[in-house]
């Protein structure tokens, strides 16, 4: 019972994180300035990761966990640098 539960569990958060990537990517692309197509990019990023370790969680392979540790790591990366163009126009100094 307690499986059945947990598939459950996993196949509606990724349901929500398939709508929350959506709705991020409508943002991302309507968004009238680019703070806000810069958070976008960073919330699709976040649910990128979340969807990829639920899909870890699901299949039990670890493969999953270490793509969305490095998509995490290079997210962080990517946005500070957006945000340094954004805010010096130039990023390596």
């Amino acid at each position: 019972m307690s499986a059945t539960i947990i598939g459950v569990a996993i196949l509606v958060s990724q349901v929500l994180l398939g709508a929350a990537m959506c709705t991020a990517c409508w943002r991302l692309l309507r968004g009238p300035r680019a703070q806000d197509r810069v958070l976008a990019l960073d919330s699709l990023y976040l649910s990128g990761m979340l969807m990829l370790l639920t899909f870890g969680i699901g299949s039990g392979k670890t493969i999953y966990f270490e793509a969305a540790l490095i998509v995490g790591l290079l997210s962080f990366v990517a946005t500070a640098a957006i945000a340094k163009f954004l805010m010096r126009g130039e990023i390596i100094e």
